[in-house]
């Protein structure tokens, strides 16, 4: 379909979707990235910055619409019901995540794009995953809907790649810290809503214990393994949709105590709720050796350097107003 990309982002006003669109006109052209959303209204910058249309990803006519009008090629298929609302509806997660998935790759099937990226998870693994350090193989056997969703999500891929020779690509992220846009119903949310209760001069109370590790990722690292992963040359990936992606696995009380370092009198405090049990079903760490030996993967940054950019970047939104209530 040509040299020059044309892409669509679907979920693109989503924690990850937000910032994905924005490095991704930056990159190709604000003219070539189609940023869609749903139902959230997009930030000023993200509307006003290139093209905005909306799509329900359940519904297939307006999701080949659109790749038709603008002449797609490329799709970063980011609509997701995260693993908190998945739990309180799990029906809804299904549609969204199975339904809309299916969609998105008959849509890419019928009009020949070159390349779908999916976004899989660590919510893909279970109680039988070894928790210090999950292989890139292992027994997937999720324990909650949404990630059933992702094992599926990740099967499915795999098929059209060897069904129909299609190019799909995805990552198992982690737990997702980011500056600017809000988490949207992750059990890892609380990595990102104690930065706000700390520059807000507030204390934290914390949905799960304080010894809880989980794999997590600032998002600047997740936005580079996204499109580093997608310009990858093809002929070196023996995977597809699946590959796990490490930066930074912390406890809980870590956090606290580094945020404590730069943000004097901070406390936290710890009220595990249902999102423990979720926490305690995956691992704390990934083996992400493939990633790095089949398209170069290197984070840039660790527990001390995202901590001290997180702060200074939620405090200069502080000072101009512009820091929204995240607990």
């Amino acid at each position: 379909m040509g040299n020059t990309k044309r892409i669509l982002v679907t979920g693109a006003v989503g924690q990850i979707g937000s910032e994905l669109t924005l490095a991704l006109r930056d990159r190709y052209g604000s003219e070539n990235v189609v940023a869609a959303g749903h139902r959230s209204q997009p930030s000023p910058v993200l509307r006003d910055s290139g093209p905005f249309t909306w799509i329900d990803v359940t519904d297939r006519s307006q999701l080949k619409a659109a790749v038709v009008d603008y002449k797609i090629n490329t799709i970063y298929h980011m609509s997701a019901i995260l693993s908190a609302v998945g739990e309180k509806k799990p029906q809804l997660a299904w549609e969204v995540n199975i339904d809309g998935l299916t969609n998105v790759l008959e849509v890419a099937r019928e009009l020949n794009t070159d390349q779908v990226f999916l976004p899989s998870s660590i919510a893909v693994f279970g109680p039988e995953t070894p928790r210090d350090c999950a292989p890139q193989n292992t027994v997937l056997r999720p324990t909650t809907m949404y990630g059933v969703t992702k094992v599926a999500g990740e099967l499915l891929c795999k098929y059209y790649v060897e069904r129909f020779g299609m190019d799909i690509r995805g990552l198992r992220y982690p737990g997702i810290i980011s500056s600017e846009t809000l988490p949207g119903g992750g059990t890892t949310d609380y990595a990102v809503a104690i930065f706000y209760a700390a520059v807000a001069g507030k204390p934290y109370v914390c949905f799960v214990r304080e010894d809880t590790v989980l794999p997590m990722m600032y998002m600047p690292d997740c936005i580079k393994a996204t499109i580093d992963l997608m310009e990858a040359d093809r002929s070196r990936l023996s995977r597809h949709a699946d590959f796990n992606i490490a930066a930074l696995s912390f406890s809980a009380s870590a956090l606290a105590a580094e945020i404590g370092k730069l943000v004097p009198g901070f406390t936290c405090t710890y009220e595990p709720d249902f999102r423990q049990r979720i926490a305690d079903s995956w691992p704390k760490a990934v083996d992400d050796s493939a990633a790095r030996k089949q398209w170069d993967w290197q984070p840039d940054y660790d527990l001390p350097s995202m901590t001290r950019d997180m702060i200074d970047r939620l405090s200069e939104r502080a000072r101009r107003g512009d820091l929204p209530d995240a607990t």
